[in-house]
């Protein structure tokens, strides 16, 4: 069996459809398992306190921000190289749930920079560059709106994706780019001395596998959906065609 057999729309629907609820589902256990266990279990951290527990739900959105961008791109490329309509569509569909992963992280940041910093916002490089990825979303999202041609659309906003990859990478690495700026090392990281400590480690690793599946559920819901709004728009103009033909008008 070939993965290019799931770029046929239908073979791709019969193949997604009955495994969307089982992964959203999962998705659920996940969230509310890692945000009980990491709000009620796990103690304050000693310089932060309280506020610690934000990472819950600002250090998973904040990696599915960036990796959701990613998914796109590789989407954009096999759209571009192999023309496959089902990747142009899952990338379509992943950008408004990434979009909703940048808002989730740039909320959450704020709210714990406020009693850390002193202030909501800081011009950080990361924070910065996480900033124009979301900017780069909305746009991507503006093109997919404002071409009417489905496959112009598609190339366009591929080779944004592209352009727009750099500050995915940005957002992902700035701290290491610029040793300058507020924000923190990586929450995850191989060195001991970065690494968050264990207790806040575990449930954390849930609460990523939790956003993991919810992004992966809503992507394979989207694109579905798209597919099956292309399909019906194809229908719409075969109907027009024939209408045309039927009365003699052009279509």
């Amino acid at each position: 069996m070939s993965l290019w057999e799931y770029a046929n729309p239908k073979k791709f629907t019969e193949t997604v459809t009955p495994l969307i609820p089982w992964v959203l589902g999962l998705a659920a256990i996940c969230l509310v398992a890692s945000l009980i266990w990491g709000v009620f279990f796990t103690p304050e951290d000693y310089r932060q306190g309280a506020t610690v527990k934000i990472i819950y739900l600002h250090v998973p959105s904040a990696l599915m921000a960036i990796n959701a961008w990613f998914m796109m791109l590789v989407a954009s490329l096999i759209w571009l190289v192999r023309r496959h309509h089902v990747s142009a569509l899952a990338a379509k569909a992943a950008a408004p749930v990434g979009m909703v992963m940048v808002l989730i992280a740039i909320a959450t940041g704020a709210i714990w920079g406020k009693p850390m910093w002193g202030t909501y916002w800081a011009w950080d490089p990361r924070l910065t560059s996480f900033l124009i990825l979301f900017l780069f979303y909305l746009g991507y999202m503006a093109l997919w709106a404002a071409v009417d041609d489905a496959d112009t659309a598609a190339d366009l906003t591929s080779v944004l994706c592209i352009v727009g990859s750099v500050f995915a990478v940005l957002s992902r690495y700035a701290v290491l780019f610029w040793n300058q700026g507020l924000h923190q090392g990586a929450s995850l990281s191989l060195d001991a001395e970065e690494h968050v400590a264990d207790v806040f480690y575990y449930p954390l690793l849930v609460s990523i596998a939790g956003f993991v599946l919810l992004f992966l559920g809503l992507v394979l819901l989207r694109t579905r959906s798209e597919i099956a709004l292309r399909r019906a728009a194809a229908l719409d103009r075969r109907a027009e065609a024939r209408a045309a033909a039927t009365t003699g008008e052009p279509a």
